[in-house]
């Protein structure tokens, strides 16, 4: 009853208010971002990570950001073309990520944070950015990871399911209400070696799980901050001594495929 309590509290009144589906809902997200330094900076950090491991990638093609919404990624790397399934104004491109209306061996990246989760069909998600990358193209993607933790906090204190049992995909829900967080784990963890015999061309370069701790006390984007943001670099620190355990503790994992 307290805990319900305490939650109800610290609630943003306009993130009760959203319907994720509704592409007006863009500008309530922004601004929930812009007011809380905690949440830019745990961006700002999962943004550099996935730009640290496409540099690799061939240089001569599209690097193509997947699902932006309110990304601020651009301000990072201006030739991102940035994209999502809902037309949301300061959005490069609009299009399903099962139907991706590029040429084939035209991209070089396919970025993405908390994208593949929602997408319905990961089999031909995976189909759509193998027959577009170029060979050495690289997939990079931040998504939930399952651990002791996270599945705690996912299970008890999420609005989205977390299904380990699942399978590839799922049938209800709008293009950003319908989800199953345990998709990454069960692709790359669960069914690595059907993934592996699917998609041969795709290589998995690595698996990083962590983040235990940054982006529950920014409050995401629906509750409040639930520290000071001068904190930021305090947590930082707790999570690198933590590091050790983030099999245990991780909350995200950062997910980098290749194209061979």
């Amino acid at each position: 009853m307290v805990l319900k309590k305490v939650l109800t509290w610290l609630k943003l009144p306009e993130a009760s208010k959203m319907n994720l589906d509704d592409s007006e809902n863009i500008y309530v997200i922004r601004e929930i971002i812009r007011r809380k330094p905690f949440l830019q900076k745990t961006y700002k950090y999962f943004y550099l990570e996935l730009l640290d491991k496409s540099k690799t990638a061939p240089a001569n093609g599209y690097v193509i950001e997947l699902g932006s919404g309110a990304s601020f990624i651009k301000r990072f790397a201006s030739y991102i073309v940035t994209s999502d399934v809902i037309p949301y104004s300061g959005v490069d491109k609009v299009f399903s990520a099962l139907d991706i209306p590029f040429k084939d061996d035209s991209v070089s990246a396919f970025l993405m944070i908390d994208v593949l989760h929602h997408v319905k069909d990961s089999r031909q998600f995976f189909k759509e950015m193998q027959r577009c990358l170029k060979v050495g193209g690289k997939i990079v993607m931040i998504e939930p990871a399952n651990t002791f933790w996270s599945k705690l906090i996912y299970t008890k204190f999420h609005h989205e399911p977390f299904e380990p049992n699942g399978g590839w995909g799922f049938e209800e829900g709008g293009p950003l209400t319908g989800a199953n967080m345990a998709i990454p784990w069960i692709v790359f963890r669960r069914d690595a070696q059907v993934f592996k015999r699917e998609f041969s061309q795709l290589r998995i370069c690595s698996i990083r799980i962590h983040t235990p701790l940054r982006y529950l006390l920014s409050g995401g984007l629906s509750l409040r901050q639930l520290l000071p943001s001068w904190s930021y670099v305090v947590v930082q620190f707790i999570e690198l001594v933590l590091s050790p355990l983030n099999q245990y503790l991780g909350m995200f994992m950062t997910i980098e495929l290749e194209k061979v």
